[in-house]
Formats: C-alpha cells, sequence, structure tokens
C-alpha cells in the first residue's frame, strides 16, 4: 500500500456560520495524481487550501507526510509544496524569470544555483530561453501557465498543487499543455493534486478522482469506476451531464 503524503482525519470546516466539511477522512498517497472534481461549490478549492494550511480546520486534523499541519510548521512544509493557482497568479511588475525564481530568491539561493535551476525548468516545460525577460503582459496563456508551473517547481517540492490550471486557456493551448504536463508529472513522479471542473480532465491525469459534492466526497476512485460502477444517482448524472455537453458541443460543431 502506497504512503499517504496527506491526511485529512475528522476535519471541519465552514464559512460565516456555515459549514461546508463536516467531517471529512481522505488520504492522498504519495508519488500519485489525485484530481478533486464536483460542481462549483462542492469544496474542491476549500480542500486545497486546508492542504496548502492558507485555511485551518476548525475541527480534525490535516497531516503532510505524517506532521500534523499547525501554524508552528506550516512555513517549513510549504516549502516543499508547489502551488499554482487559477490563471497562473504571476506579478504584472515581475518579469517571467522574477516570477520563476522568486522563492528561491526569497531565501537566499546562490545566483548561480538560481540559474541552473531556471534552465532545467524552462528545458522541461518547454519554456523559450528567449521569453524569460518578458512579463506576464508579453506572455501567451500558455507562457503564463508554464512560468506559474516553473515557480511552482523551483525548490524541487515533494507536491504539486493545481487549482484549475487551464481554466483560462483556449482549447488548442489548453490541449497542447495537458500533453505536456503529463508527461512532466510522469517524469518528475511527484505527488499531485488538482482541482477541475473537467471529467475528461480528471480521467486523463488523475491516478485516483474524489468526487465531492457539498462538503461530501460521495466516490473516489478511477474514472472507470465512476462512470461504470457509481456509489449513487448523483454520480452517474454528473458523468452523464457532462457526456450530454460533450455530444451537445459535438452536433454543434457538425
Amino acid at each position: 500500500m502506497l504512503a499517504a503524503m496527506f491526511s485529512l482525519h475528522g476535519v471541519r470546516r465552514g464559512f460565516d456560520g456555515v459549514a461546508l466539511f463536516e467531517h471529512l477522512d481522505l488520504e492522498l498517497a504519495a508519488g500519485r495524481t489525485t484530481v478533486l472534481i464536483g460542481p462549483s461549490g462542492c469544496g474542491k478549492s476549500t480542500l486545497i487550501r486546508l492542504l496548502l494550511g492558507l485555511l485551518w480546520p476548525e475541527a480534525g486534523e490535516v497531516r503532510f507526510a505524517g506532521t500534523p499541519l499547525s501554524p508552528d510548521t506550516v512555513l517549513g512544509l510549504r516549502r516543499r509544496m508547489g502551488y499554482v493557482v487559477q490563471g497562473g497568479g504571476l506579478f504584472p511588475h515581475l518579469s517571467a524569470r522574477g516570477n520563476a525564481t522568486l522563492m528561491a530568491r526569497h531565501i537566499r539561493w546562490p545566483r548561480a544555483r538560481i540559474e541552473a535551476r531556471l534552465a532545467e525548468l524552462a528545458a522541461l516545460t518547454r519554456f523559450p530561453a528567449d521569453a524569460l525577460d518578458r512579463y506576464p503582459l508579453q506572455l501567451s496563456g500558455g507562457q503564463r501557465q508554464r512560468v506559474a508551473l516553473m515557480r511552482a517547481l523551483m525548490l524541487d517540492p515533494d507536491v504539486l498543487l493545481l487549482d484549475e490550471p487551464f481554466g483560462a486557456l483556449d482549447p488548442m493551448v489548453r490541449h497542447r499543455l495537458q500533453t505536456e504536463l503529463r508527461e512532466v508529472f510522469r517524469g518528475l513522479a511527484k505527488t499531485v493534486v488538482m482541482v477541475t471542473h473537467d471529467l475528461g480532465e480528471a480521467g486523463y491525469f488523475g491516478d485516483q478522482v474524489v468526487l465531492l459534492r457539498a462538503g461530501r466526497i460521495v466516490q473516489r476512485g478511477t474514472l472507470s469506476d465512476l462512470v461504470e460502477r457509481p456509489a449513487e444517482a448523483f454520480v452517474d448524472d454528473f458523468v452523464s451531464a457532462q457526456r450530454t455537453l460533450l455530444d451537445s458541443l459535438g452536433r454543434a460543431a457538425s
């Protein structure tokens, strides 16, 4: 059995007095890609923020590699996590180079080490070296996502957490970047946790898919498990709705 990189036990979290997660238990295996999926408001992004220590549970515990996340441990543990937010989250006043190397400069890596790591990541993510001194507004959407990924990978973290990393991209760029990033993830063999609304994307990346609804885990397993062995009617409805959307788009395009 694979060791757990993240463990959540009895986690409760709400907003404005209304509970979202009541008693959440979940383990995410090390070295695997887990995709969180579900309708808007189901708790996907909140769960990512709990894993990062950007939000704290009101009850229960979140552990990272066996260590409880707490105000005393979070800064050290967070350096072992890379985070890609929706839209990339680049600082507009920093160049691609400045954005990608931000954390390494913050913790005072030697310049030669930073430049060597940046060159390695630019090659890994297929980011053009001659674009490193451009600013975010001078980059394409796909290039901005590559910079965000380089920034997340700069410190060689154990874990990558990605919140809707392809949501703002046009379909052709999205498809190309999905293909390239799956190769990157497999080559690095890191633990990856990704949020998406797209069931096809979840199946493409995920070793495990976790379907959420209103703060509750409805089903976890492979995409085939969800499609062929739905745990309840909502799973079948969710899968069917995405199939219906794809069929409608296909008929409109033909």
